[in-house]
């Protein structure tokens, strides 16, 4: 790491253990100020002019032994092999980045990778039923097949069926922690966290040594619906956390869908509602694909095809093939059937299906356009 990129970290890292400064006035204070060192930098009243920062606050990040904890978090993270993102590093995930209050930084184990843009996460009750249970596995399990990473909590219950659904899928799975990543919580789920970071990443706003706080729960939730295209709602009372996930949802713009449950389950009433109040009823991972939204960019999958919707992954070999030979400019037929190695009516067949199943547009002169919305 060059000294310029440590500096950064360091000066970062001094905001976030600053006591009272959340995401927010942490956003507010680099907004006034232009940068972390300009922030650590300003006097007590200069800092007091930003919203939200009083007395103690400013004092707390004024105070010179901030840098030396600074300096111990970051060997700290070394040393369990934690990695930290900034807002501004490439690798800090591009869904979460447009959020209204993204972490400033991300403590991570394990890898992000681009095609985590394709991810969908399912949330839910820690006291659920075997059918909850069930049904975050076998969600997870589909959509992790069809090439979508699958966020969630790590806690009890329906976010610990949805990682292994995913996991034993061989699929991508992301757990975002309300706990600093020293340690595991709850603590039963350290061999689940480990083949997680092994097969995608745990993440946390939060320092390492951080404790369980209730008030940490709801807070990470934003992060799990940001990351996100849309989020699952697979079992929840009507005082579950998982709705506050959902609300998150719907006001970064992601689309939210519910699982529902026997109509006089006490365990599904928050999904009945959410589906009463016109949410996107879930039967299979078909619904949840047919349902999402274009991406912001388009994504490269591990095959090497580049999807610019969730739904193009529901497409079989054949049907995909073609598709990659139809581009968002127009594309003569002629040329379509130049670039593949197939029988001329089969590809022409195949052109139809993707028609009808909107992932193609038809125009005047023998032209196909890709559909990306």
């Amino acid at each position: 790491m060059s000294d310029d990129r440590e500096q950064r970290v360091l000066q970062r890292l001094q905001l976030t253990l600053s006591p009272g400064i959340g995401p927010r006035i942490q956003q507010a204070l680099l907004e006034r100020f232009g940068s972390a060192e300009d922030v650590l930098a300003a006097t007590p009243e200069q800092l007091r002019g930003v919203d939200g920062v009083g007395p103690k606050v400013a004092a707390a990040i004024c105070r010179p032994s901030r840098n030396e904890e600074a300096k111990h978090e970051w060997e700290q993270c070394r040393q369990l092999g934690v990695r930290l993102l900034l807002r501004d590093d490439e690798e800090y995930p591009q869904l979460l980045q447009e959020t209204c209050d993204p972490p400033a930084v991300l403590y991570c184990r394990g890898e992000l990778e681009q095609r985590d843009a394709l991810a969908v996460s399912i949330v839910g009750a820690r006291r659920c039923t075997l059918y909850g249970k069930q049904q975050a596995e076998r969600l997870a399990a589909g959509l992790a097949r069809a090439g979508m990473t699958v966020v969630s909590g790590l806690a009890r219950g329906i976010d610990a069926a949805a990682h292994r659904g995913a996991l034993e899928a061989g699929g991508r799975t992301i757990a975002v922690a309300a706990t600093g990543l020293a340690m595991v919580y709850p603590p039963e789920h350290e061999e689940l966290a480990a083949q997680i970071s092994a097969q995608g990443a745990v993440l946390s706003e939060t320092r390492l040594d951080q404790k369980p706080v209730a008030g940490l729960f709801p807070q990470r939730n934003r992060i799990i619906s940001g990351l996100t295209a849309g989020v699952i709602v697979v079992e929840a009372s009507q005082r579950s956390g998982a709705l506050h996930t959902a609300r998150h949802a719907m006001e970064q713009g992601r689309d939210v869908f519910a699982v529902p449950g026997r109509i006089d389950s006490l365990a599904s009433e928050g999904c009945h509602n959410l589906i009463r109040d016109g949410v996107c009823l879930v039967r299979s991972v078909d619904d949840v694909l047919e349902a999402l939204g274009p991406l912001v960019a388009p994504v490269a999958t591990a095959g090497g095809s580049e999807i610019h919707t969730p739904r193009e992954l529901t497409l079989n070999d054949q049907e995909r093939r073609v598709l990659d030979a139809v581009g968002i400019e127009a594309s003569h037929v002629d040329e379509v059937l130049r670039s593949i190695d197939m029988d001329s009516s089969r590809v022409l067949a195949t052109l139809t299906v993707l028609e009808m199943k909107r992932m193609i547009r038809r125009l005047p002169g023998g032209y196909f356009v890709r559909a990306t919305n």
